[in-house]
């Protein structure tokens, strides 16, 4: 019997894959240099040579193809609320986790730290960023906690260790029982999108009132970041005003918190991360912050992601431009590869300029955080 071959595969691009997206970017290395995170170019080397793996990028692509699913009860019929996500979920933020994005330059605040962080983070970004919000819910609420009175977190647990971990542990269980903590945010309502005053959950104090103790929360959520988070700050209203809550996921030394999971959103993008609509059915909290401060203090958890939303998108243009030049390099048209085409060196001569323009302001942004060492910097 012949054999049949329909066609002969040429001119086609190979995976771009096994390279250093640090070593490879000469404009974020002189970035990071004039920004003051020198010290770390071997730590950003190292990172940017495991994100190039094609481990690390066939990840990224199967984070996205495999979405987390929501399990709400167990086979015996128990309420469990629980997100499962796909290996290769867990195998990238173990990497985000161990180089400390989601906390570290708080931990140690030395010079160049959030340089040394911002660059990290833009380079995650090339290779998947559904784990970029995890990342940076966590890292947003890091300074806050670090605020509170001595006891006053610690009535809900020993977060702030946890916080610091550099070990990811995407278990569903009680703080006590973890290697490591993800810190997620509740403030969008049906009825009130950004007017974050028209919010009607409702915080009910089982005793004393005002910050580091305990109330019970009744309400819903109508786009709630990192349900699968070991804690979230969340927005409800009290006798006093605006108030801000830790609500974990499981009570401290008591059963699961009874944040009900509805459904998962249904997004046009950003699949590998999974956001929820949520119900509190007097779920337990502790007020963070003083009575009727509320949204400040979640404003300002909203204003230290900004600087991660300049990197993410910064993230993106540069991986376009990679993609856009790898692909011009080895693809060819009318006997030449596309570099070598006169209007197309004019094209990615453009893109590279905007991409390089991005980096530079997010990384000076960065270094502005640095010397100011809040939000407010931003």
């Amino acid at each position: 019997m012949p054999s049949f071959v329909t066609h002969t595969v040429l001119n086609q691009v190979p995976p771009l894959e096994d390279y250093s997206l640090f070593e490879t970017d000469p404009a974020l290395r002189e970035a990071a240099v004039r920004e003051g995170a020198g010290a770390w170019l071997g730590d950003l080397g190292a990172h940017g040579a495991w994100l190039g793996r094609a481990q690390t990028l066939a990840a990224g692509v199967d984070a996205n193809r495999y979405p987390p699913r929501l399990q709400a009860y167990d086979r015996t019929g128990h309420r469990i609320d629980h997100v499962d996500f796909h290996p290769a979920w867990q195998l990238l933020m173990s990497g985000i986790v161990a180089r400390g994005l989601h906390s570290r330059a708080w931990v140690q605040p030395v010079p160049g730290a959030q340089v040394a962080r911002a660059a990290a983070y833009l380079m995650q970004g090339q290779v998947e960023a559904g784990t970029l919000c995890p990342t940076t819910m966590t890292f947003a609420a890091v300074p806050l906690l670090q605020r509170e009175p001595a006891g006053v977190i610690d009535y809900t647990g020993d977060w702030l260790p946890a916080l610091y971990s550099r070990e990811f542990d995407g278990a569903d269980a009680p703080l006590a029982g973890k290697r490591g903590a993800l810190i997620g945010m509740g403030l969008t309502e049906k009825q009130g999108g950004s007017d974050l005053r028209a919010v009607t959950t409702r915080a009910a104090p089982m005793g004393a009132i005002g910050r580091g103790c305990a109330y019970l929360l009744v309400g819903h959520k109508w786009f709630f970041s990192v349900p699968q988070a070991d804690a979230h700050l969340v927005l409800a209203q009290t006798d006093e005003g605006l108030g801000c809550f830790l609500v974990p996921r499981w009570i401290p030394e008591g059963p699961r918190n009874a944040v009900r999971i509805r459904r998962l959103k249904d997004k046009l993008g950003n699949h590998s991360n999974a956001s929820a609509e949520v119900e509190f059915e007097d779920a337990w909290g502790v007020m963070v912050g003083e009575p009727g401060r509320g949204l400040a203090v979640l404003l300002e958890m909203a204003a230290t992601t900004r600087l991660d939303c300049v990197l993410g998108s910064a993230a993106l243009l540069r991986q376009a431009l990679v993609q856009s030049l790898h692909h011009a390099c080895h693809r060819q048209a009318f006997g030449k590869p596309l570099l070598a085409q006169p209007l197309m060196r004019n094209v990615l001569g453009d893109l590279a300029l905007e991409s390089e323009a991005a980096q530079a302001l997010a990384l000076r942004l960065a270094r502005a955080v640095d010397e100011r060492g809040d939000a407010s910097a931003r």
